[in-house]
């Protein structure tokens, strides 16, 4: 996505970047590079205002259901492989992926 105009900070790096911007997860400069984007660009803008209305209505409406332990250090372990750059094999997650059993008839 992108406005089609030329911007200091890529739209790609602030899409790219979104998250960790919504988690107050990076160095104020950056945070400051990406809050003038949004001044300049509207469909990044529109981009972040649909996702923080998203983490609010997951916090609303799942904020206090506790996370079991294992599966919080598998998520975080994976996070950390992408985020060093090593791809997850699909399977690995399909195969720790919760099964429903199949309706009986």
């Amino acid at each position: 996505m992108s406005c089609g105009e030329p911007h200091e900070t890529d739209c790609s790096e602030v899409l790219d970047h979104l998250y960790e911007f919504l988690d107050h997860e990076m160095p104020d400069s950056d945070c400051t590079k990406f809050e003038v984007h949004f001044e300049e660009c509207s469909p990044c803008l529109e981009k972040y205002g649909l996702e923080q209305a998203v983490k609010k209505l997951v916090k609303r409406c799942c904020g206090s259901d506790d996370v079991p332990t294992d599966l919080r250090a598998k998520v975080m372990g994976r996070i950390d492989l992408i985020r060093s750059g090593h791809l997850v094999p699909e399977q690995d997650i399909t195969a720790s992926a919760p099964t429903t059993p199949a309706p009986q008839e």
